[in-house]
């Protein structure tokens, strides 16, 4: 063998050699590229699914805001309660409280006894 043809069968060891270097580190690269696309995927699903329930929460927020209109008239008709009951209250004085209620009713019970 001629020294240039063991030069030639190097170089042909040495490009092999590089590569499967090039192979390997390509595969490793595309492994973590996977891993990450598979992790950005969870995220998405994830956040998808978080939209969604908010999509929920806030599907109801027309129906919300035709409520201002019916608070007034609920407004409206409580004042309108409240002076019927001070209407039936008025004139009957104050309302005996407990206690006095108790004397009371033990100091006329004690004048029917006697």
């Amino acid at each position: 063998m001629t020294p240039l043809a063991i030069a030639g069968e190097t170089y042909g060891w040495i490009a092999l050699a590089i590569g499967l270097v090039a192979a390997l580190v390509v595969a490793a690269l595309l492994v973590v590229l996977l891993l990450h696309t598979g992790r950005i995927r969870r995220s998405v699903e994830s956040l998808l699914g978080i939209a969604g329930r908010v999509g929920e929460n806030t599907a109801h927020i027309p129906q919300l805001e035709a409520t201002a209109p019916v608070l007034a008239q609920i407004v409206d008709e409580a004042v309108v309660q409240d002076g019927y009951m001070n209407a039936l209250t008025d004139g009957f004085g104050p309302l005996p409280d407990e206690t006095n209620g108790a004397a009371a009713a033990a100091q006329s019970s004690a004048e029917v006894d006697s």
